[in-house]
């Protein structure tokens, strides 16, 4: 993987950059799509290409019970067998280890989990996660790490970050001949604890570095100074990537203190929930008011994929149960976030970050 920067901002941390990567380029500051088993829901590759994303994320747990990485090695890797030619990121499992807590006993040596799908046992080490992302032939594969729940004491923090720096130097071991690995930054909301982990994990050599842990229920306004704080402590010369965020306005502060890089199933999950991204904030399409509405919901956010589709026809497909409307809705939201990912690169560019700022306060 290369990573260049190609212009910083004057007024906010905020960079343009391309990382270089087997699959092709990507620009950054950049939203990954979330496939977590080798499908973005409701959408095909075809709909994420005409949308212009060029980078998604899917899951190593979830590929490697089902249909497993040996089946999908053995198919060519994860992009034939999703007939998707650009690159992919897998997080490692280690998300599963907060949000499957009661399926799952961690060691030193890594996690035992009950499966969700056959209750047999699957044992994930530092190790065996590399490997699973080596055989599915990603194009970055990130450390195996322990993130910890908003709702975890002090001492559960400690044990996961020291949990998370013993297994980084194995997963850098693992790894197969000019794979790239990120490492993760843990340590919750305490900022002596995200120095202390900034300090571990950058000292060795990842080819880029992540801040994890974050959107794991904490409120935002303790989200924004974990970012503002971490974010500085990642080397300029690597991507930096703030793992499961997020909402727009959660994009455009993290970007501003420098972040690259963001994943999040909100844009999809919210389309199967009836909600419509837009520039006042989301709107429920199911709401009566959008009963006989025979245009958009947003005159500001009309896009290609969609713009044939009313309210009114949206509302109905929902409320009939209609597999489209979800389909229509997340075409909408990820046609919304690639706006929004374009905006910032523009504004960037142009050193128009106030501007951007005012566009986007209510959305």
């Amino acid at each position: 993987m290369e990573f260049t920067i190609s212009q910083e901002s004057h007024q906010c941390s905020g960079r343009l950059g391309e990382m270089t990567l087997p699959h092709g380029k990507v620009q950054t500051p950049a939203f990954m799509p979330v496939g977590t088993q080798g499908a973005v829901k409701t959408i095909g590759s075809e709909d994420l290409e005409a949308l212009g994303y060029e980078l998604i994320l899917c899951n190593t747990y979830h590929l490697s019970l089902r249909p497993g990485e040996n089946l999908v090695e053995s198919l060519g890797g994860l992009h034939r067998f999703m007939s998707w030619d650009r690159p992919i990121l897998t997080d490692s499992g280690g998300y599963q280890v907060m949000s499957l807590s009661k399926y799952r006993k961690i060691t030193d040596d890594g996690v035992t989990f009950q499966s969700h799908l056959d209750g047999n046992t699957v044992h994930l080490t530092p190790e065996r996660s590399i490997e699973i992302q080596r055989k599915l032939g990603v194009d970055i594969s990130m450390a195996l790490d322990v993130c910890p729940a908003y709702s975890a004491t002090e001492k559960e923090v400690r044990e996961a970050m020291d949990r998370t720096h013993a297994w980084a130097p194995r997963c850098l071991e693992a790894a197969g001949e000019n794979q790239a690995v990120f490492g993760i930054v843990q340590g919750g909301v305490h900022p002596d604890f995200r120095a202390e982990s900034a300090e571990v994990i950058t000292g060795m050599p990842f080819a880029g570095f992540a801040v994890g842990g974050v959107s794991v229920g904490e409120p935002t306004d303790m989200q924004y100074p974990v970012v503002q704080t971490t974010a500085p402590l990642l080397p300029a010369d690597r991507p930096r990537y703030l793992m499961g965020v997020g909402h727009p306005k959660d994009i455009i502060h993290a970007v501003k203190n420098g972040i690259d890089m963001f994943d999040c199933v909100l844009p999809t999950r919210t389309a199967r929930h009836h909600g419509l991204y837009t520039m006042n904030g989301i709107v429920n399409v199911l709401n009566q008011k959008w009963e006989g509405h025979n245009g958009p919901v947003d005159p500001e956010s009309v896009f290609p994929a969609t713009a044939r589709y009313s309210a009114a026809y949206m509302r109905h497909l929902f409320k009939a149960a209609e597999p489209l409307g979800a389909r229509i809705a997340t075409l909408h939201n990820l046609a919304f976030y690639a706006r929004l990912m374009h905006d910032i690169r523009d504004a960037l560019s142009k050193n128009a970050w106030p501007e951007l700022e005012k566009k986007y306060e209510n959305a």
